[in-house]
């Protein structure tokens, strides 16, 4: 099966920028749609990013479209998002998924979750 650990989150101004990875195990990375979801205390888990087998394609919750941008390396089995612009709104937990076959941005759809990492932006 598919195990995934997430990295690299941390503290940042608003205005900075940060970047999180997810390093999946397994002999399919190549065969999985990827996604990026977030949870901040008391709200529930909400889409951010998605990105589908080859990488030529993705998509972006509208609240972080233009300054957060997805990225995987098959070679790798990584997958990273780069965030930029951040705001004291984008702090919560960021989770790295994965589902089989393409991407979605429903989170019942994915069958692979990380045990995610935390992201604090002070303003």
């Amino acid at each position: 099966q598919v195990r995934l650990i997430e990295s690299g989150g941390g503290l940042v101004q608003a205005g900075g920028s940060l970047r999180v990875s997810c390093a999946a195990s397994g002999r399919t990375f190549s065969s999985i749609a990827m996604g990026w979801f977030r949870q901040a205390p008391g709200k529930e888990r909400e889409f951010v990013a998605a990105i589908n087998l080859s990488g030529d394609s993705t998509g972006y919750a509208t609240s972080v479209k233009g300054r957060f941008t997805i990225s995987r390396d098959n070679a790798k089995n990584t997958v990273s998002l780069q965030m930029n612009s951040l705001k004291p709104e984008d702090t919560a937990v960021y989770y790295c998924a994965a589902k089989m076959g393409e991407s979605g941005i429903v989170l019942g759809e994915y069958n692979y979750w990380g045990q995610g990492t935390q992201v604090t932006v002070s303003s």
